[in-house]
């Protein structure tokens, strides 16, 4: 769940590598090697590849160098995210990177156990979107987007095609990097008529058709 800012920071705290050096690298390096890469628009290299630096426990040298931190990431997103995965993805008229998109957004809005409705409310808005408008209005994107706590103004405000309640459909990348649960849940939805949720007294959220 954290983001590729948050990931470099913690990079630089644990004493891997400088957080500006690694983001750096994201911004220059050729990683056409991993088709799920090479499929990605090239107009924004830095936050492209939001999404896929896969978390897991992982151990470097002090001092390590970013391009061997960031190619252990991504190939361990290409062994997980297998290739009877990227079949189902295809079959339901997908690609990998809608799926890291709406595994993204359901990873920073769920509770822990709730991830497959989310998943729910999300493909409804976008396969359905008469009920919404095809508006997803998921804050967390907003959250992404502001860079800070938001505000009931930003809602309408903020211009930014990470503001859901302003543009329909998905954002244009991955607003955090999911773990593999979420990347289920994207995947395998629950069968639900969902199109709102709310979060409850109790913390838990509560859906409504």
């Amino acid at each position: 769940g954290l983001s590729l800012r948050e990931i470099a920071d913690l990079l630089e705290e644990k004493g891997v590598c400088p957080a500006d050096e690694f983001l750096d690298y994201l911004d220059t390096a050729d990683l056409s090697q991993y088709d799920f890469v090479a499929e990605l628009p090239d107009d924004d290299r830095y936050h492209r590849l939001e999404g896929y630096l896969f978390p897991d426990t992982y151990t470097f040298y002090l001092g390590e160098d970013p391009k061997y931190v960031l190619n252990k990431m991504l190939v361990n997103f290409d062994r997980r995210f297998t290739d009877e995965m990227r079949a189902e993805v295809q079959e339901n008229g997908y690609s990998v990177r809608d799926i890291v998109i709406i595994a993204s957004m359901i990873e920073k809005e769920t509770d822990g156990t709730d991830r497959d409705k989310i998943a729910s409310v999300i493909y409804n808005r976008l396969e359905r979107p008469g009920e919404t408008g095809g508006l997803l209005q998921i804050d967390a994107a907003l959250v992404y987007a502001a860079g800070r706590a938001i505000t009931q103004e930003d809602y309408t405000t903020l211009d930014s095609p990470y503001n859901l309640y302003q543009h329909t459909g998905l954002p244009p990348t991955a607003i955090s990097n999911p773990g593999m649960s979420s990347i289920t849940a994207a995947l395998q939805p629950a069968e639900t008529d969902y199109y709102y949720y709310v979060l409850g007294a109790d913390g838990k959220h509560v859906f409504s058709e």
